[in-house]
């Protein structure tokens, strides 16, 4: 886990506003910037490909990154494999791959966060949000490339995928 951070946005009626990727794998399209350029937070759940990908990212506002299993060259060793953040008073975590370790973590937790599969999905389980932005790279596995957009108000999280239309 990355170390503690504090929190973005307040609980007292504002909507925090989160942007959520994955498996950018070193692309960062014009029509994902644009799509993150309004968000307050900027959520990356791995394989993001290259170093400049996340130094865009971070142009457009804060971000919470993890490494994923393709990862692996000098610049990504510092990404967390997990992270947690405070968002608009909801606890977020994230990880690249979604597996049984990831259960351990949840609780108190409203919105899990992961990739990997390029599938996009969203599920609600016993008040918490799991949520797979899918692919915001090249397209791939015959999949349409999303993102996700995330709101946050009084403690309570929606989520939307989002199809990028290059």
């Amino acid at each position: 886990m990355d170390e503690a951070k504090p929190p973005v946005g307040s609980s007292s009626g504002t909507a925090i506003v989160v942007g959520v990727l994955s498996d950018t794998h070193g692309h960062l399209y014009p029509e994902v910037r644009r799509l993150l350029a309004s968000v307050d937070h900027i959520v990356h759940a791995g394989d993001i490909g290259s170093a400049a990908v996340l130094k865009e990212l971070r142009r457009l506002g804060p971000v919470t990154a993890v490494r994923g299993n393709c990862d692996l060259d000098g610049w990504a060793q510092s990404l967390p494999v997990m992270a947690s953040a405070d968002l608009g008073g909801v606890r977020v975590v994230v990880r690249h791959q979604r597996d049984r370790q990831l259960g351990a973590h949840t609780a108190g937790h409203t919105l899990i966060v992961n990739g990997h599969s390029h599938l996009a999905s969203i599920q609600e389980r016993d008040g918490t949000l799991f949520l797979n932005p899918g692919s915001a790279g090249p397209q791939r596995f015959g999949r349409p490339r999303t993102l996700a957009i995330v709101q946050i108000r009084d403690g309570t999280v929606t989520a939307d995928i989002v199809t990028v239309h290059a």
